[in-house]
């Protein structure tokens, strides 16, 4: 009979610093891996790819204001041109 093991995904604090390379692997081939600290979660340990494509920008600010839903809408927004207050120093 085999025995699969399921990949971990949940460490104490004490787990992932005597097991940091075998952590730093599950996190490269199984995805995320949650540290507990007293039982809750703490911290969630992601490979540089997962972070770098979690945190990839996705276009440029032109391209997000000339995709918006209200391109088109007929909105119309207009600048207020009153004077500065007056502020008593």
């Amino acid at each position: 009979m085999t025995r699969t093991t399921t990949p971990r995904t949940a460490w104490t604090v004490a787990e992932a610093k005597s097991h940091f390379s075998e952590l730093m692997e599950q996190a490269e081939s199984s995805g995320p891996q949650t540290i507990t600290r007293h039982g809750k979660n703490a911290v969630v340990v992601v490979s540089a790819a997962e972070w770098e494509r979690k945190t990839k920008r996705k276009g440029t600010f032109a391209e997000f204001l000339w995709n918006s839903p209200l391109r088109g809408s007929g909105l119309v927004i207009e600048r207020v041109n009153d004077e500065p207050r007056k502020i008593d120093l």
